[in-house]
């Protein structure tokens, strides 16, 4: 039996679609419920503090791009990043919370653009976990020794989700044309893009590489019920046999379940949940925080950092704020392409020096799931 390798991260790639959207032009991209202007949206938007981000969509709503292609353009970039091209790949892992088909999956769709020749492939569809799900599979190919080259892609087309036709006639929005909070905060909270990385089983011959110590997820699924969720009403989210499949997607539609949605009241109890299995990470000694030169951990919103910040000031899991990193009020949520578009933009930023250690941390709030990557810089 092969020895384990060790694996690098050798290649970061991001594309963002279209130019910077500000905050203030949301709606004249997303479409106005109702022709009206969202009553929750300055709020959301003072609490997530995203001041630009980027759509698939044009100002009349119309698709610019695909999800599978923005995949496709990302992982490009990672590749080149790493001095390759497709047809170096063998190994390709893709994630997103939904693709551009229900059937077939999203990486097939991927591959399609991408092209380059016959691969391995694997599909992951969560919400923003599902990113360190594909990026596992990728470590473990290339460790293994099944493969010398593997990428790990996320993307998300969230926009589309946010069009007024996903609403109107629909229970979510009631007799003053109004859209229920667990629905319209979502719409100011989750924008478009890409993100990839290229693994191999030694660092690039010049410049900064990344060494893959450990990739670890958490599920809490058998202690919540879905907090992020679509294909379901509101008040039957928990019980399997009243998704869409069975009522048929009109009737599911006028229950208000083709929406994306998210239980705020749920939120709060989710946000400790993740802390604690930070903790736990902590005090069993496998993330040492006095170790951790560089924290990037995804967020949906300022308002989420604070409240994440406050709970671990008087533990010994607190990681300094100047340690922290984010590009979350230039790009928003970008949900499972985050962490990569997060990284990408890291290493841009010219922050990371050889021997630092760089901390990655994606907690999802689809049925409660908390991922953590340890990453070193060689060079």
């Amino acid at each position: 039996m092969n020895e384990l390798r060790d694996v690098y991260i050798t290649g970061v790639g991001a594309h963002l679609p279209g130019p910077p959207v500000a905050s203030a032009a949301i709606e004249d991209h997303i479409g106005r419920i109702g022709g009206r202007d969202s009553a929750l949206g300055r709020r959301a938007l003072r609490w997530n503090g995203v001041e630009t981000r980027h759509y698939a969509l044009d100002r009349d709503g119309r698709p610019t791009t695909s999800n599978a292609a923005m995949c496709a353009a990302a992982i490009r970039a990672a590749l080149d990043h790493a001095a390759l091209t497709p047809r170096d790949l063998s190994f390709l892992a893709t994630a997103t919370t939904q693709g551009d088909y229900l059937v077939p999956g999203h990486g097939s769709n991927v591959h399609g653009e991408l092209g380059g020749g016959p691969l391995e492939l694997a599909s992951f569809q969560s919400v923003c976990g599902s990113a360190l799900m594909a990026a596992k599979s990728a470590w473990l190919s290339v460790r293994a020794g099944e493969h010398d080259i593997a990428a790990a892609a996320a993307s998300e087309f969230s926009s589309r989700w946010f069009r007024p036709a996903f609403y109107e006639g629909s229970a979510l929005v009631d007799a003053k044309g109004r859209l229920r909070p667990e629905a319209d905060y979502l719409r100011f909270t989750l924008s478009d893009g890409a993100g990839a990385v290229v693994m191999e089983p030694s660092p690039r011959p010049a410049g900064l590489s990344l060494r893959v110590r450990f990739i670890d997820l958490i599920s809490l699924a058998d202690r919540f019920d879905p907090c992020m969720w679509a294909g379901a009403a509101p008040e039957s989210r928990a019980d399997p046999l009243s998704t869409w499949a069975f009522s048929g997607p009109q009737a599911a539609h006028a229950e208000g379940a083709i929406a994306l949605l998210q239980d705020f009241e749920l939120l709060k109890r989710v946000i400790r949940a993740w802390v604690g299995v930070y903790l736990q990470k902590v005090e069993a000694g496998r993330i040492a925080p006095a170790s951790i030169d560089h924290l990037l951990c995804h967020y949906s919103a300022r308002s989420l950092r604070t409240e994440i910040e406050g709970l671990l000031e008087s533990t010994a899991g607190m990681i300094p704020r100047d340690r922290w990193f984010s590009n979350l009020s230039t790009v928003g949520n970008v949900g499972s392409a985050s962490i990569w578009v997060m990284l990408e933009a890291f290493l841009r930023s010219g922050r990371l020096s050889p021997g630092q250690q760089v901390l990655c941390v994606v907690p999802e709030s689809g049925r409660v799931l908390v991922g953590f990557m340890l990453l070193e810089a060689v060079e």
